[in-house]
């Protein structure tokens, strides 16, 4: 059994680092193309389903690498694993983003966010939006740590569906 939890780790690892850099692909894309402020639905689906296929991907690695065998613990695992990996890549990223490639790209976001904000709630006031604005950048470090936690249960969900579907107990005996 230890062996599996080996193996586990060893696929999580590798395949949440492949699908963590090419969400990271994806994001220089979007930057060179000028997009990297949106965040529309089609955006993170995109980027949900690349995280989606490498757990697939790595369940379906690590079955064949155990024989055809899959337990539905070891597809959670794994799935868990990949969402957490590929997730401290993509923040790691987005840190290297807003701090070191765009430095004033948290100041462009909140104008970005002001305008939309405004547009949708004209009764809003500048005070609200200051208290508001506040209260994200007081949070800002738990907002990042809750992204990576719903990776890790995205991966984790993904893991058990695609374990529910591939599960093959060794016999016995």
């Amino acid at each position: 059994m230890e062996e599996n939890n080996l193996k586990t780790r060893k696929f999580a690892l590798q395949f949440g680092l492949i699908g963590g850099l090419v969400n990271v692909v994806f994001g220089v894309m979007l930057f060179s193309m000028d997009m990297h402020y949106e965040r529309s639905f089609a955006i993170q689906g995109v980027q949900f389903a690349v995280l989606a296929l490498f757990v697939i991907i790595a369940i379906i690695q690590f079955k064949k690498a155990n024989g055809g065998f899959l337990k539905i613990g070891q597809a959670v695992k794994l799935g868990a694993g990949v969402g957490l990996i590929a997730a401290v890549i993509g923040t790691i990223y987005f840190l290297v983003l807003s701090n070191v490639i765009e430095p004033d790209y948290m100041a462009k976001a909140t104008e970005i966010a002001k305008v939309d904000a405004f547009e949708k709630n004209p009764k809003m006031t500048q005070e609200q939006w200051d208290q508001g604005v506040e209260i994200q950048n007081k949070f800002f470090p738990v907002f990042l740590a809750v992204g990576v936690i719903f990776s890790a249960l995205f991966g984790l969900v993904v893991g058990l569906i695609t374990g529910l579907i591939a599960k093959k107990e060794a016999p016995a005996y």
